[in-house]
């Protein structure tokens, strides 16, 4: 029932209903806040690196929201990219991620490339950051380098880069969500 609702504000979200879309993350984040929680122990991250996961899933359905089929459930779809977003994560903390196919064969279809306008949404977003937040998620959330790899780049500590994702993710969603009417 819920995923049916969900499905429902995100056609009408596709379709330009800001309300719609409002609702929508209004009542997926909780839930994804538990998914990405309960992997995260599963697996030895903390609760920190559980919010980055909700932040950088958060921002990857704004990004690739036309890429759903709306003819096709919304859970799996979601759940592909709450799994691919922790598989980033493990391997730029440098651990092993295993996952069987068979969990992977419902997202193995080409994504629609869409017409660029998420990526021009996305931009405008983080232009609004400060540097090097904005370095930061260019490399790390939008081109998925590691975080040792853009630390270095950039002259900064793993942990600092790390503490400036977390906060940078965190600035988007409130400029992402003053922006939704």
């Amino acid at each position: 029932m819920r995923e049916e609702e969900w499905a429902l504000w995100m056609r009408a979200a596709i379709a330009g209903d800001a309300d719609a879309y409002r609702r929508f993350l209004q009542a997926l984040t909780p839930h994804l806040r538990a998914m990405a929680r309960r992997r995260c122990e599963q697996l030895g991250a903390t609760r920190s690196d559980a919010e980055d996961l909700v932040q950088e899933v958060l921002l990857t359905i704004h990004v690739k929201r036309g890429s759903w089929d709306p003819a096709r459930p919304l859970g799996p779809w979601i759940s592909a990219i709450v799994r691919n977003k922790l598989i980033d994560s493990l391997r730029r903390r440098g651990r092993a991620a295993h996952v069987p196919i068979d969990d992977m064969l419902e997202t193995l279809e080409a994504e629609d490339q869409g017409d660029g306008l998420d990526h021009i949404d996305v931009e405008r977003l983080v232009m609004q950051l400060r540097e090097p937040q904005q370095s930061i998620v260019r490399s790390v959330s939008l081109a998925g380098v590691g975080i040792r790899e853009t630390a270095a780049k950039l002259g900064m500590s793993e942990g600092a880069v790390r503490v400036a994702l977390h906060r940078a993710l965190k600035t988007l969603a409130v400029l992402y969500r003053s922006e939704v009417p």
